[in-house]
């Protein structure tokens, strides 16, 4: 099973977190990664983070990366969203 960690952060604090979870194999990796991260954000009634080089570097490398007001169109009111495979 496929499943993501999605988690809030403020001041080094840890405010909400989530996990999303796909079992759904016929899916790419990718897509797998697309719909964790729009489940994520429905639960914590965000829109969509927009990718950045910088995001998409992070996430190859470690299967994490941080998502920061850059990524996002509208204001947020937390340091940023982090988002983590830890499972395949």
């Amino acid at each position: 099973m496929f499943r993501m960690w999605g988690k809030i952060w403020k001041d080094n604090h840890l405010l909400k977190d989530t996990v999303a979870c796909c079992s759904d194999y016929s899916m790419s990796r990718t897509s797998m990664v697309f719909q964790a991260l729009e489940e994520i954000c429905t639960t914590f009634d965000l829109g969509q983070p927009i990718w950045l080089d910088s995001n998409i570097r992070d996430f190859k490398l470690h299967d994490k990366t941080r998502f920061s007001q850059d990524s996002f169109i509208e204001s947020i009111d937390f340091d940023y969203l982090e988002i983590h495979v830890i499972e395949e």
